[in-house]
């Protein structure tokens, strides 16, 4: 279960998200400073690392649009934020899942910064209001790599698998 820490609209592209000035930094490990950067507020409580992990970013469709720059999905990352949207970009959803970044596909969420969300495998449920929202779920082999952390891991594990031993 997470609360709301930032609630935003559609069409949050990942200018928005990892501003385009901050390119020269792509070590995962730093990324997350810059998540938000021109919310100054939120940025300065990701920064202090306020938000416990499984924080809730909501919302609305098109969440990642833009460009294709995998830090807005890592810089999402590595402060451990779950990411529930109407809907997502394409190739965003694409990199979330690459790095294991959770994101929930929940097309008629409702809710406000500062609700408790408690995702299931098929429903989000407002914890705060006391309704329920059901979420599209990834196909199965997209979602054994979030499940196993991010491509890499998931690789990691199939190889180890498939040769007997951990990789």
């Amino acid at each position: 279960m997470g609360k709301v820490v930032l609630k935003l609209g559609d069409d949050i592209s990942t200018d928005i998200i990892y501003p385009g000035r901050y390119m020269a930094t792509v070590l995962p490990t730093e990324t997350p400073q810059y998540a938000f950067a021109d919310y100054a507020d939120f940025n300065a409580k990701v920064k202090q690392k306020e938000f416990p992990a499984q924080s809730v970013i909501l919302a609305g469709k098109n969440f990642g649009c833009g460009s294709s720059r995998e830090q807005a999905a890592s810089c999402l990352k590595g402060p451990d934020f779950v990411i529930v949207a109407r809907d997502f970009a394409r190739i965003f959803l694409q990199n979330s899942i690459n790095l294991g970044l959770r994101t929930v596909i929940c097309p008629g969420i409702d809710a406000s910064e500062g609700d408790e969300l408690e995702v299931t495998a098929d429903t989000v449920i407002n914890k705060t209001s006391g309704r329920a929202f059901a979420t599209v779920a990834l196909p199965k082999a997209r979602q054994a790599i979030v499940d196993a952390g991010g491509l890499i891991p998931y690789t990691r594990k199939r190889l180890g698998e498939k040769h007997g031993s951990a990789a």
